[in-house]
C-alpha cells in the first residue's frame, strides 16, 4: 500500500512509497532522517530504530512497544501516551522530549539523557539503567539544611483542590503518618507539596497559594520525573503567597 510521511509542521513529505506497513516503511528507509515526522499512533512495535533521527518527531500514542531505539535522536519528540514498554533506549537522545503518560514499564534507559525530558505521569514502574537524580530538580531538596519551604495550592476552603479533607490555616501543623513512599506514583496520599511555578500553572480566581515549611526528613516521597510534586508526612503553614507580587492578580 501507498505510505506517505509528512512532517507535523510544514507538512513536507519526507517519504513516499509502497510499502506493508509504516514499520516497514521506516526499516527500509533505515538511515533516513525523520526529522519532524508525523507518526502519530503509528504501531512500530518491535520495530529497529537503532540510530535513527528522530528529533522533534511527532509520535503521540505510537506502538513502540519491544522497539530498539537505542542511540536514536529524540531531542524534542513528543511522545505524549507512546507505549514504550520494554523499548530499548539505551543511549537514546531523549532531551526536552515530551514524554507526559508515556509507558516506559520495563524500558532499558541506560545511558539515556532526560535533561528536560517531561515525564509529568509517565510509567517508569521496572525501568531499568536509568538515574532517577536527573529527572527531577526536587531532589535537591534533600540536600537541603534545616527548614525548606515549598508551596500548597488551595480553594476557599482551604482544602487542597483535588482530595479535600485536610484543611490548611495559617500558623497549623498539618501531619500524615500514611503517605504513599511509592516514588512512581505521581500523585498519591499524604501532603502534597509543590514549587511555586506548579502552583501558579493550577491557580484559578478563588485559589491561594501558601507557604509549607518542612525539614528533608518530612519529605515522603519525591516521585521520579515529578513536574514539581511532591509529598511530605509533615509541614507547618507559615503565610499565604501575594497573589499581586506574582502576577496572578493585578495590583491596584
Amino acid at each position: 500500500m501507498k505510505i506517505e510521511i509528512r512532517g507535523w509542521r510544514n507538512q513536507e513529505v519526507i517519504i513516499c512509497g509502497k510499502y506493508e506497513s509504516i514499520k516497514d516503511c521506516l526499516q527500509k528507509n533505515k538511515g533516513k532522517s525523520l526529522q519532524g515526522a508525523d507518526l502519530q499512533g503509528a504501531n512500530l512495535r518491535g520495530a529497529d530504530l537503532r540510530g535513527a533521527d528522530l528529533r522533534g518527531a511527532n509520535l503521540w500514542g505510537a506502538n513502540l512497544w519491544g522497539a530498539d531505539l537505542q542511540g536514536a535522536d529524540l531531542q524534542g519528540a513528543n511522545l505524549q501516551g507512546a507505549d514504550l514498554r520494554g523499548a530499548n533506549l539505551r543511549g537514546a537522545d531523549l532531551q526536552g522530549a515530551d514524554l507526559r503518560g508515556a509507558d516506559l514499564q520495563g524500558a532499558d534507559l541506560q545511558g539515556a539523557d532526560l535533561q528536560g525530558a517531561d515525564l509529568q505521569g509517565a510509567n517508569l514502574w521496572g525501568a531499568k539503567n536509568f538515574n532517577k537524580y536527573t529527572t527531577t530538580p526536587l531532589y535537591g531538596m534533600l540536600d537541603q539544611p534545616g527548614k525548606i519551604i515549598a508551596y500548597k495550592i488551595v480553594n476557599n476552603r482551604n482544602e487542597g483542590i483535588y482530595n479535600g479533607g485536610l484543611v490548611y490555616t495559617i500558623g497549623a501543623t498539618i501531619e500524615e503518618k500514611g503517605a504513599d513512599t511509592n516514588e512512581f506514583k505521581n500523585c498519591g496520599e499524604g501532603i502534597n507539596l509543590a514549587t511555586l511555578d506548579w502552583c501558579m500553572r493550577e491557580w484559578k480566581p478563588g485559589y491561594k497559594i501558601l507557604l509549607a515549611e518542612f525539614t528533608k526528613e518530612d519529605i515522603a516521597c519525591i516521585p521520579v520525573g515529578s513536574d514539581g510534586k511532591f509529598r511530605v508526612y509533615r509541614c507547618r503553614i507559615i503565610g499565604e503567597k501575594n497573589l499581586k507580587e506574582s502576577g496572578l492578580l493585578e495590583a491596584k
